[in-house]
């Protein structure tokens, strides 16, 4: 457009070409066709030594793309290939780029709507150069990025569940789902097309009003929200602390995370405390009771009025005898149900072998008459009539025996002379 703007204003080919710094050539050509300046000139590809052998680089890295260089180049050498590994290395590279290449979609949840939880493994060197680990439950909600975090020291499922109760109590709500990964405690596997959860969880998820959702497999991304705190907690918190225990741990994690909420948070640009206010009458309100997180096991009680339970055994009420009974273990004590009305309480012996009883149940057993007359007083009608004891008739010949002295013996034994 330069070119015919000063063609038309009367300078020479020679004077355009010395004002832009290009070519007389150039000037003629575009003052002869100006609209070759519309057409997009067509590419030079060079050739190269490595044309032939393209689809079979592409070949092996639909395969596997994870191939090196290396390995691609060793190979081509045996097919013939007489180009340099340089080439083969930008190809390679080319190649992998593209495949390699992976396009998220940024989503923010509504108030309310979903939390995040998951577990994050943290060491402690003790004096004596053993290690012990810590596990980190954390939960955070989604809109406002509210996280409650928890140690503990073993991931079972009254722990996992506990800590559940502990950050609802925290926020004094409930959102209407919580994300989990594919952890054991949350997730079982994919039946019929559905997911199928813990039967535990389940339960809990039912008394408490949330629905679980379980993230898809090797997808960190989906729980963005909660796995990236864990490195701002072991930055922030963990380098440099003094364990000395682990309730002490839990109370100065929560104290950190009181300060922090007041933080501008770098993806809202908002502080999380004023973010949580607006989220909270989005939340569901807590139900009136608890959920039970301890363990339950059916057991069938004998005729000994005992349950047997990893060992051990437990005298329950004789009325109990034949029914089935719920034991709710958590930590070292049994609690033991019938229906839903509580029977016993007992402490988890140590040991192993131990009838563990309280004395007023076989008091009770004692103590009970018609029980006593079922055991011991059969009625004489019927199969179940107890038998009569038959005693021993008289001998009916004489059965006495005459008692003489060895003098007698001795003269029937013949001598026998050695």
């Amino acid at each position: 457009m330069d070119i015919l703007d000063l063609h038309r204003s009367g300078l020479t080919q020679r004077a355009i070409a010395r004002k832009l710094g290009i070519s007389r050539n150039t000037v003629k050509k575009y003052i002869e066709a100006p609209e070759s300046c519309l057409k997009n000139p067509k590419p030079y590809q060079r050739k190269s030594v490595l044309d032939p052998y393209q689809n079979t680089v592409k070949a092996w890295l639909d395969e596997d793309e994870y191939y090196t260089a290396t390995w691609i180049y060793d190979r081509l050498v045996n097919q013939g290939y007489t180009g340099s590994y340089e080439t083969v290395k930008r190809k390679v590279g080319k190649l992998k780029k593209h495949k390699q290449k992976i396009a998220y979609m940024r989503f923010e949840t509504d108030p309310g709507h979903q939390a995040q939880v998951d577990f994050g493994e943290f060491q402690i060197e003790l004096p004596d150069g053993s290690i012990k680990k810590l596990y980190l439950f954390s939960m955070i909600l989604g809109y406002s990025r509210k996280i409650y975090t928890e140690f503990i020291e073993k991931c079972d499922m009254p722990s996992f569940l506990d800590c559940h109760v502990h950050a609802f109590e925290h926020f004094a709500a409930i959102p209407d789902q919580i994300l989990y990964d594919r952890m054991k405690n949350v997730y079982i596997a994919k039946l019929a097309g559905k997911h199928k959860f813990n039967s535990t969880l389940v339960g809990f998820a039912f008394h408490y009003g949330f629905t679980p959702k379980v993230a898809p497999a090797y997808a960190a991304w989906v729980k963005g929200k909660v796995e990236r705190p864990y490195t701002f907690i072991r930055e922030g918190f963990w380098r440099g602390y003094g364990y000395v225990n682990t309730a002490r741990a839990n109370k100065d994690i929560w104290s950190w995370i009181v300060k922090k909420d007041e933080r501008i948070h770098g993806t809202t640009h908002e502080r999380i405390s004023t973010r949580f206010q607006r989220e909270q009458p989005h939340l569901n309100p807590l139900p009136h009771q608890s959920f039970d997180t301890s363990y339950r096991i059916y057991r069938k009680v004998y005729k000994d009025c005992t349950v047997q339970f990893e060992g051990n055994r437990y005298v329950l009420p004789h009325r109990l005898v034949g029914e089935q009974v719920i034991l709710r273990l958590k930590e070292d004590q049994l609690r033991i149900f019938e229906n839903n009305n509580l029977v016993v309480v007992y402490d988890i012996p140590s040991t192993k072998g131990n009838l563990v009883q309280k004395k007023r149940f076989y008091a009770a057993l004692k103590k009970d008459q018609d029980m006593n007359r079922r055991k011991y007083n059969h009625s004489r009608k019927g199969k179940g009539r107890a038998k009569q004891t038959i005693s021993p008739q008289a001998p009916k010949y004489d059965m006495d025996v005459e008692i003489r002295s060895i003098l007698e013996y001795e003269q029937f034994i013949p001598e026998v002379t050695i």
